[in-house]
């Protein structure tokens, strides 16, 4: 898994960060005010993945798909009011209860001494990325972002949102290294098809807000792990 790497490619939230659950319950308490109360017995976190995979090319999916909110529960505001109240549910949930998923640090930690380049390549919004750098404690206290990467591209570094590959595209530019020296840890479908698009090898962490989609992220992914434990213990295994 790590012959001949030099670049470590994480995503973040879901992968590094134990947050989808987190991002689900901020998305219910919005579907909630703006539909009088009432939310529908839909999967918020698929339908949210969706209408981001489908507004991937717009200019701001995430107004896009508060757009959609507005017009799915008949809100009486704007998209523009809308994305602005998600983000006002979410600040407490971003500064206090995100984390890493059990291990992930140590990960990191271990990646690092070995002297591979960590980068991370995400969708999460960059307001988002600085509360877990500057207010997010449970991130710092383990593993300061700032610390572990040597890039950190988040939503506005590209034009185009996974599966699109081009967040990928750049850092093997700027890193100025091949795709067969990286290796991409994600936990998503589109994240893995992400990896696939750019022809970059990927190992899954397991998360169960995918578990709808692990057949055909098993079947595009080189290697799936249920935790960073066991990661590591492979990992291990492989260098030492």
């Amino acid at each position: 898994m790590l012959k001949d790497k030099k670049v470590i490619i994480f995503d973040l939230d879901g992968t590094l960060l134990d947050s989808i659950g987190i991002w689900n319950a901020i998305d219910e308490e919005l579907i909630k005010t703006i539909g009088n109360g009432t939310i529908d017995d839909i999967d918020i976190g698929i339908q949210r993945d969706t209408k981001l995979k489908e507004y991937s090319k717009c200019e701001d999916s995430y107004l896009e798909y508060c757009g959609f909110l507005k017009e799915k529960y008949n809100s009486t505001l704007s998209k523009e009011e809308i994305k602005k109240l998600r983000y006002e549910i979410a600040r407490s949930y971003l500064k206090e209860k995100v984390d890493y998923k059990p291990n992930a640090e140590e990960v990191l930690k271990y990646l690092k001494k070995k002297g591979f380049t960590l980068v991370v390549a995400t969708t999460t919004n960059d307001h988002t990325i600085e509360y877990y750098k500057k207010d997010n404690k449970n991130i710092i206290n383990k593993a300061n972002l700032e610390d572990m990467f040597s890039i950190i591209y988040s939503k506005g570094a590209v034009q185009e949102l996974k599966p699109n590959p081009e967040i990928h595209y750049k850092i093997l530019n700027e890193l100025k290294v091949k795709a067969e020296e990286c290796l991409i840890v994600e936990d998503s479908l589109i994240g893995v098809e992400a990896a696939n698009n750019a022809n970059i090898e990927v190992a899954v962490i397991y998360d169960k807000y995918s578990d709808s989609n692990r057949n055909e992220i098993n079947k595009l992914s080189q290697y799936q792990f249920k935790d960073f434990g066991e990661m590591l213990d492979y990992m291990k295994k492989e260098l030492e």
